[in-house]
């Protein structure tokens, strides 16, 4: 083992005793019998020989090797790539050692993490959290020893881009603001660019305004630049508050009023919004209402103040005209307006009764007309065999009832009859007589059945005639 201490001892037969001396390979390393090695070192390990020498001759011993054991030394990494390693990149790692025996077991460490064994360890895609120092260890069986750290850095794009304000959280117009850049990149990013929205606003890590103004207000983003690539953060909005500003009364129909009350608003521009509204007439000191709007019933100059967190504003005066006159009028108005609806309803309804009318008129024009084509088959004489004088003279001897007789007379005077409407009511005792009468005349023709048919029909439908 190293740091042992080593004897070799020469011996020969010779006569007169010989001399002697050692070497080490073909390299006079001492001239004794003896040959003593203290504290053997690795150095020492090789093949040893003696030499002996009288008068006579010499002879050299057949050599003995010393095989001096020693724990793991000298460790060393390797690496099969270059100095710059992107991400993405497969890497690997090679450890060699000294020893004596050779080391066998190889153990690889991140710092003081193991992360695996074997005289190579290879990462394939690394990654920027591979990036570090590592190691290895190298173990026999009378010790171990660690490699010298080597650090794998791992470069890579821009990534996770961030911006962040300085101040308070509130921005108020007038203030200074500061918008800084930060970004994990490897090699670090130097290359830093403002955008107001998709606009060029700057360059530079940090980004200041001073004095803003709510045109300052928007959304702004950085973009980080280095050798492998860029990447933007996401946008951080700038919401810059201020007091009221350009505040104006807004009116309708030009100041004239024609209703009871004349609706004024109060308009301003101001962030946060105006929640608080007061109302002023012009030459009084007190206020007259509140709220964004108002409503005026008397003529005059009207202003409004606006009032938020930061300030107030009042707008300019405008003068409204009330005509009261004109409230009565809209009132009559108003008041007739259902009167006339009223009337045109009633009128249409009358319309409609009286347009009913005259189709039941017109039907009951045509029932008439359809008796009426009846009646003179019935009364008329060249029509009514009873009136035809020649049936009389075919039945001269038959008696006729007078009635008939009388109607035979005037059938041709009378062509019209007064049509009434009845109830189904009982006939009188002279009417049943005079039908009896009628019954018993000799008189019987055909066209006799016909009209007693249609008579018939006539007290069905409830339609009588009086024929004279």
């Amino acid at each position: 083992m190293e740091g042992d201490s080593v004897t070799l001892n020469c011996s020969s037969n010779s006569n007169p005793p010989a001399n002697f001396s050692w070497f080490k390979g073909n390299t006079s390393v001492g001239s004794r019998r003896i040959f003593r090695i203290s504290k053997i070192s690795s150095d020492d390990s090789g093949e040893y020989k003696c030499r002996a020498r009288n008068v006579h001759g010499e002879k050299y011993s057949d050599p003995v090797t010393l095989d001096v054991q020693y724990p793991p030394r000298n460790i060393s990494v390797s690496m099969n790539r270059s100095a710059v390693i992107k991400e993405g990149d497969s890497v690997t790692l090679n450890c060699s050692s000294d020893s004596n025996p050779p080391a066998l077991n190889f153990s690889w460490f991140k710092g003081e993490t193991f992360v695996g064994s074997g005289r190579i360890f290879n990462i394939s895609k690394i990654s920027s959290d591979d990036s570090g120092e590592y190691k290895c260890r190298a173990t026999n069986e009378h010790g171990e020893k660690y490699s010298d750290p080597v650090t794998l850095d791992v470069q890579y794009p821009p990534k996770k881009v961030s911006v962040s304000i300085s101040g308070s959280a509130v921005i108020v117009e007038g203030d200074s603001v500061t918008l800084s850049c930060s970004s994990d990149s490897n090699p670090p990013a130097l290359n830093f660019s403002w955008f107001k929205g998709e606009t060029l606003v700057g360059s530079g890590r940090i980004f200041n305004i001073s004095k803003i103004s709510s045109d300052d207000s928007g959304e702004y983003k950085c973009r980080a630049r280095n050798e492998h690539g860029e990447k933007y953060s996401d946008p951080v909005t700038l919401n810059v508050q201020y007091p009221p500003r350009n505040v104006s009364v807004s009116i309708t129909d030009s100041g004239q009023l024609w209703f009871d009350s004349l609706s004024l608003k109060c308009i301003s521009d101001s962030n946060p919004p105006a929640l608080n509204f007061s109302w002023f007439k012009e030459n009084q000191s007190s206020a007259v209402g509140s709220g964004q709007s108002f409503s005026a019933v008397q003529s005059g100059r009207f202003y409004c103040e606006a009032h938020n967190p930061h300030g107030a504003q009042r707008s300019d005066a405008v003068t409204v005209t009330v005509h009261q006159h004109a409230v009565r009028n809209i009132s009559i108005t108003a008041t007739a307006v259902p009167i006339l609806i009223i009337i045109i309803i009633v009128i249409i309804v009358l319309l409609i009764i009286k347009k009913q009318r005259s189709a039941k008129s017109e039907g009951l024009t045509m029932m008439q007309n359809d008796l009426y084509s009846d009646v003179p088959q019935k009364v008329q004489a060249h029509d009514n065999p009873v009136c035809d004088p020649g049936l009389a003279d075919e039945a001269p001897n038959e008696t006729v009832n007078p009635r008939i007789s009388a109607e035979c007379r005037d059938a041709e005077e009378i062509q019209y009859a007064t049509v009434q409407y009845h109830k189904n009511t009982p006939k009188k005792k002279e009417e049943e007589e005079e039908q009896r009468q009628c019954d018993n005349t000799p008189v019987q023709q055909p066209d006799q059945d016909h009209r007693q048919e249609n008579v018939e029909t006539v007290e069905e439908s409830v339609i009588y005639s009086t024929l004279k």
